[in-house]
């Protein structure tokens, strides 16, 4: 049986997770630089050992209403789509494994779902995670806008 390995993480209460071999690391938050003419989710950019890295609100994103910045919140640096951005969450629960067999993909016919970052419900005994494609979390167009940014 093959198995996932994943990063939990919350927001707004709702659990999700990211394939670990996208996660790069995790830090608390810090300091980030706004960045003018920007959607509302593009934070600003982080300096992480000087490399400069856009950050991504994921409550804003996904249109969830914001949490006040706490000792929890963290960013996760991933490498999504060969780009190093890091994404805002609200705490990062714990690292686990999933069984592929435990991971239903959304019937978007059914819910009216039409959100391709979505990547499957993961099922761990009376738990739902929401596994995110990161890669799909922003458009090409978002994409470019971080590229020009950097």
């Amino acid at each position: 049986m093959s198995e996932r390995q994943v990063v939990v993480f919350k927001l707004q209460g709702e659990e999700y997770c990211i394939d670990i071999m996208k996660v790069m690391e995790i830090i608390r938050m810090q300091e980030i630089v706004k960045l003018p003419d920007t959607p509302d989710f593009v934070e600003g950019v982080v300096n992480l050992r000087g490399k400069i890295i856009p950050v991504i609100d994921l409550k804003k994103r996904f249109h969830l209403e914001g949490k006040e910045i706490s000792e929890e919140t963290r960013i996760i640096i991933t490498d999504t789509d060969g780009k190093t951005v890091g994404f805002i969450v609200d705490n990062v629960t714990e690292v686990l494994r999933l069984n592929e067999d435990d991971i239903e993909p959304i019937n978007t016919d059914v819910v009216g779902i039409d959100k391709d970052y979505i990547a499957g419900i993961g099922k761990l005994e009376n738990r739902l995670l929401i596994l995110l494609d990161l890669n799909k979390v922003l458009t090409k167009e978002e994409k470019s806008i971080l590229k020009e940014e950097e």
